[in-house]
């Protein structure tokens, strides 16, 4: 049976609120039109292809830390609050140019996710809204998607469904084992609710940025290379997290007025 809301006790603002800035300072007003218009901006350039080899190294060495203590390439989730390398992504001043944007002067990290494709492995991620799976509001939430490594239709890039975001909340239903689903949630006959799906192919170094309520997925990595991103979940302070999910967060510029919140500091690892 479809689902409408995973957390039917909480009164939360699913809803999308368009972008207004007559003035963006990184992005220009047809990215913006866009992102309001369909829902997500790509691609756009960060890292040069010298830096991505470096922070390829590293994510090779979180890789292999996260081996050893019986994880793999989707439970690299919220290192942030413990690896410097991952916080010093999340307060890098090129992507929050970009969401500055988007989102206005105060800006608030409240998560981070490798997702992590080994070859052959056989995952896919179902066609979803990110709004669905968390107790936010409103549903301001803007996902950074940054490449760690070449994203392209064969090693299961990401695709989405422009304009499904206009649509508020769409119903959902649990994923089938048969799915192979990294993730629990499918929601059923996506284009419905949109246009023709999009594959957003990334250079190692590029992002895509998207709308909590956008649905998008990707299919099973079907090469003999890896596909690796690291997602970035952006909020205005304004946003209220609720079930205790403000306490892993990073006050990444401007201020958190409230004191809403726990801003986690730089780790010295």
């Amino acid at each position: 049976m479809a689902e409408i809301d995973a957390y039917p006790e909480l009164a939360r603002d699913l809803r999308f609120f368009p972008v207004q800035n007559d003035a963006p300072t990184t992005l220009t007003p047809a990215q913006i039109e866009q992102f309001n218009a369909r829902g997500y901006i790509a691609p756009l350039d960060v890292y040069s292809p010298e830096e991505m080899s470096v922070h390829r190294a590293a994510f090779d060495e979180l890789m292999e830390e996260a081996s050893t203590g019986g994880g793999n390439g989707y439970s690299i989730n919220g290192w942030h609050r413990t690896h410097a390398v991952v916080h010093d992504m999340v307060t890098e001043a090129r992507i929050l140019d970009y969401l500055q944007d988007l989102l206005g002067e105060d800006l608030v990290c409240w998560g981070t996710h490798y997702f992590c494709k080994m070859p052959g492995d056989g995952k896919r991620v179902s066609w979803h809204q990110d709004a669905s799976y968390w107790p936010l509001t409103p549903s301001k939430t803007v996902t950074v998607w940054l490449a760690i490594d070449d994203a392209d239709a064969e090693n299961g890039a990401m695709q989405i469904v422009p304009g499904s975001h206009l649509h508020g909340q769409i119903a959902f239903e649990q994923s089938r084992a048969e799915e192979n689903n990294v993730l629990n949630q499918t929601v059923v006959d996506p284009l419905d609710y949109g246009e023709e799906p999009v594959l957003l192919a990334l250079r190692a170094g590029q992002m895509s940025l998207h709308t909590d309520l956008l649905l998008h997925g990707s299919e099973p990595n079907a090469s003999n290379r890896r596909r690796c991103g690291l997602t970035l979940r952006f909020v205005p302070a304004e946003v209220r997290a609720l079930n205790g999910w403000n306490g892993n967060a990073v006050v990444c510029r401007g201020i958190d007025a409230e004191g809403h919140w726990q801003h986690c500091p730089r780790p010295q690892s």
